[in-house]
């Protein structure tokens, strides 16, 4: 069995946390967009300036997991919410990214990470919780809702110039 890690990213993960994040989007994701899009997106989402970004935010955090060389293998990130809620509350939190490569899948390595990062926004005092999920990745949907999370709203989310339907779900803490 494969020995995984969690600890909080720091600033000095940013180049790997770049490529992984950009390897775990496309793995799940890359099928559905044109090269372009999905080009235009990850040199937005997943660039180096974006994860320096991302770790040296005090709104934000992220944990990642790491095998025995200390290879990024998943991570989230969690912080105060950008999501186009409507009336969203001052305090609302939000879980941005949850991803793990797909030979790490099945090792409980996503309810780790979750746990971390919804430990995270609590003491944080992040209330209430969202996340963002395409409205067909049915997975993760079910994922979200066994911690509680429902949905609560649609929007678009831009994938270069492909806008995918995605749901909002929320989840009352406190």
């Amino acid at each position: 069995m494969t020995h995984v890690s969690l600890r909080r990213a720091l600033p000095a993960d940013a180049p790997a946390l770049a490529a992984l994040g950009a390897a775990t989007f496309t793995e799940t994701f890359g099928h559905l967009y044109p090269p372009a899009d999905l080009q235009a997106f990850l040199a937005s989402s997943h660039s180096l300036d974006s994860w320096v970004y991302r770790l040296t935010d005090n709104q934000c955090a992220v944990w990642v997991a790491t095998v025995a060389d200390e290879s990024l293998i998943g991570f989230i990130s969690a912080g105060a919410c950008k999501l186009p809620v409507v009336n969203r509350e001052p305090t609302a939190g939000e879980v941005r990214q949850l991803y793990v490569l797909s030979p790490y899948q099945n090792l409980q390595l996503g309810s780790r990470l979750m746990d971390a990062g919804l430990q995270w926004l609590q003491v944080e005092g992040y209330a209430p919780l969202y996340v963002g999920v395409w409205s067909d990745n049915h997975g993760a949907q079910r994922f979200y809702q066994r911690y509680g999370f429902h949905k609560v709203a649609e929007y678009g989310f831009a994938v270069g110039n492909t806008v995918d339907r995605e749901f909002i779900l929320q989840l009352r803490v406190g």
